[in-house]
């Protein structure tokens, strides 16, 4: 008798081998068995029909602050998730000195989105160092694994206070004590460290994440203490600029320690370093001997666009600003009054508070750029469903449809803004990337930019989108999809034991009923801690998601079950497969 036997399922095992019709057994949370098993389980699900592959493990998430609140870690568990990596982009909670907790959310607010009034409710900051903070994650049942990273800023602004969160050079006595504090993370179980160098992130003052300047020595010298734990991966969010100098201390970071450095490779409209060209930069660097990765996105970094969204065309015209603060009821009244209209439509834009350049451009008057994201959402829109093309089909003005559009759905509807990955106009390069060596999927930033992206249903997508529904060029298959999703993120973490449907590996498993498989319109809910926003996304056709062999979703509903953990370290290959 075994705990669980899923039936009859066409199992796809993570590993890229071609999928078949097979049963698998799961017992004491590991998977027993994978083929035709006669004895019976005390738990019996019927997949015939349907696809059985791996948990899915989602490495680039934001997580920090919800986890030590939230077992679910919605939305990526509505996924198909059952393993999340969290501190990623240099940015979380750990370590904090009791009088920095206030500037550390607004660390996070403001690279992240985060309502920081959510944080302040939610978080109960019942640690200092970064392994205090594991042990405080540990003490909560979860429905997924948690993994850990240390991040730099808070490293920095720990060591150094004033000068690390200004980005002052960090002296040798401060970059040694910065060392000491990622070995500590690294031998209580974080998987990583990460940093930011990218303009793009800052803090709701609009300064960037300390870190964002650090010299080679300070990267080196954290990468010794990789070197002398012997795991870790040290993950990277910058504007590769200029990217010789990037790729020179990421290589040698990881010739030096023999462990993975790993980016984010963004396809971007604005000045930057080529996609092609940071490939090539990357297979350089691996032919040289170094494990450098880059971290792709499967579709357009999304910004959605509505009247309740942290970013919309109008945000910072006048009379949007009058209403800006008023409850949702008195702004849907104002926008509806077509007196209220026709002076917002024609009052001229200002610059935002913080100035991102040629981004708040696109954002206000992008139309080339932006898109109706409609009830079925389209993620790869030709030109013909730009703003542009639609108010030069109708004779309006872009705003005007701009404003129509967002107004549909009693106020709730939104227009797609790509900001990143789609200045070719398609995601025809994405294919390359999911096919390259050199790269995982990733950047799905679940449980961040909460009011104005929601790619945390990527999972999803790519089984929607590159496997079943792409109209606008080629597609992938269904082995790769599901390898790249499972097998491919946990091994670049380390974590050996989950991604594959076979003897030994973890019960963690998604029985996907393919034909139904959908995306649902995303919606902004205001569920986190003190009324805080957030964008959702919901999908059908998830039959049933396990976690160690315990069933956590049955048809998209959380069951309550809560076997999850915090991961602590790399995970070994299960030691019956590592003897054959």
């Amino acid at each position: 008798m075994h705990d669980v036997v899923i039936r009859g399922g066409f199992v796809v095992d993570g590993t890229g081998a071609p999928g078949r019709e097979a049963d698998v057994a799961i017992d004491n949370g590991r998977i027993a068995a994978v083929g035709s098993i006669s004895a019976r389980g005390r738990e019996e699900i019927d997949a015939r029909g349907q696809l059985v592959c791996p948990g899915f493990v989602d490495i680039h998430t934001h997580y920090d602050g919800q986890a030590t609140w939230d077992p679910d870690m919605a939305p990526s568990s509505w996924h198909g998730v059952t393993s999340v990596i969290m501190g990623n982009c240099g940015v979380g909670f750990a370590p904090a000195r009791p009088d920095r907790h206030q500037w550390l959310i607004g660390l996070m607010e403001g690279v992240e989105d985060i309502p920081g009034t959510a944080l302040a409710e939610g978080i109960d900051w019942a640690w200092e160092s970064f392994p205090e903070y594991i042990d405080a994650l540990d003490r909560m049942a979860r429905t997924v694994d948690v993994g850990t990273q240390v991040p730099h800023g808070a490293v920095r602004a720990y060591v150094m206070g004033e000068r690390g969160a200004r980005n002052e050079p960090a002296t040798d006595e401060d970059i040694a004590r910065m060392a000491a504090i990622v070995e500590d993370g690294l031998r209580a179980g974080a998987l990583g460290f990460s940093t930011s160098r990218t303009m793009i992130h800052r803090a709701i003052d609009g300064e960037v994440v300390p870190g964002t300047y650090a010299s080679h020595a300070e990267l080196l010298g954290i990468g010794e203490a990789f070197r002398r734990v012997g795991h870790g991966v040290f993950e990277m969010a910058g504007d590769m600029n200029p990217a010789v100098e990037e790729f020179a201390w990421m290589s040698e970071v990881s010739r030096r320690t023999g462990l993975p450095v790993t980016f984010a490779l963004l396809q971007s409209p604005i000045k930057a370093i080529p996609w092609d060209e940071q490939l090539r930069m990357t297979e350089q660097a691996v032919a040289a001997g170094s494990r450098v990765t880059a971290q792709i996105s499967i579709r357009g970094t999304g910004v959605l666009m509505n009247w309740r969204s942290s970013a919309h065309p109008f945000i910072t015209r006048p009379s949007w600003l009058a209403i800006a603060d008023q409850p949702w009821p008195a702004q849907l009244a104002q926008l509806r009054d077509p007196a209220f209209r026709a002076r917002l439509l024609a009052e001229p834009n200002s610059r935002p508070r913080i100035d991102l350049g040629p981004i708040a451009d696109i954002v206000m008057g992008g139309w080339p750029m932006q898109f109706s994201l409609g009830d079925e959402p389209d993620y790869e829109p030709g030109p013909e469903k730009s703003l542009a093309a639609i108010a030069e089909r109708e004779g309006r003005s872009p705003q005007e449809v701009a404003y129509d559009l967002m107004m549909a759905d009693e106020g709730r509807g939104f227009i797609y803004l790509p900001l990143l990955n789609y200045a070719d106009g398609n995601l025809d390069f994405v294919h390359t990337l999911l096919n390259h060596p050199n790269t995982v999927v990733s950047l799905s930033d679940g449980g961040a930019h909460c009011g104005v992206i929601c790619d945390a249903a990527a999972p999803t997508f790519l089984l929607t989108h590159w496997v079943k529904g792409r109209s606008r060029g080629a597609r992938i298959p269904l082995e790769l999809a599901i390898k790249r999703q499972a097998h491919d993120t946990a091994a670049l973490y380390g974590l050996h034991d989950r991604g594959v449907l076979a003897p030994g590996y973890l019960g963690d498993v998604n029985v996907i009923d393919l034909d139904r498989l959908r995306l649902h319109k995303p919606y902004m809910a205001f569920d986190l801690p003190a009324g805080g926003r957030r964008l959702l996304q919901r999908a059908d056709g998830y039959t049933a998601t396990l976690k160690a062999g315990v069933v956590t979703f049955r048809d998209g509903v959380a069951t309550g079950a809560r076997p999850g953990a915090v991961i602590r370290g790399p995970q070994a290959t299960p030691a019956r497969l590592a003897a054959q």
